[in-house]
């Protein structure tokens, strides 16, 4: 949220990003978007884009993403249509709670190389799947 001077907004916000992310389509999507971030041939993210032409490469040779856009790619998804800053609009073609998205977008768009942006979102993405414990009887 934008609005960080009042605790009480900033905490419905996390409240809405931690039931999002925590809830069985948000781990499922968490779980989807660690396969495809393992799947991406190069290991770096861009930001402030779901996609775009690789630096010195033609447009139809390789393409880069962002960690949204590298599950859009593993899903076969086009996303030219797609505007970054529109979040519902993203949020709804991922299927996914716009908090969740407006979170990911914020951890994927901090400024680093994309390679290091790489290896921190991959982490935060691990790091937030809530692995399955056996019942205990």
């Amino acid at each position: 949220t934008d609005d960080c001077d009042d605790p009480l907004e900033l905490g419905r916000w996390r409240a809405a990003v931690n039931s999002a992310m925590r809830g069985r389509r948000g781990q499922a999507f968490l779980k989807e978007t660690l396969v495809a971030l393992d799947a991406l041939p190069e290991k770096r993210l861009i930001r402030e884009d779901l996609e775009a032409p690789a630096i010195g490469m033609p447009f139809a040779e390789r393409r880069d993403v962002c960690a949204l856009g590298a599950v859009g790619k593993a899903r076969g998804l086009d996303m030219s249509d797609l505007d970054p800053y529109e979040h519902e609009s993203v949020a709804t073609k991922f299927g996914i709670a716009h908090a969740m998205a407006c979170e990911i977008m914020y951890w994927n768009d901090r400024c680093e190389t994309p390679e290091a942006r790489f290896e921190r979102v991959r982490k935060w993405v691990a790091d937030s799947i809530i692995s399955e414990q056996p019942a205990t009887v």
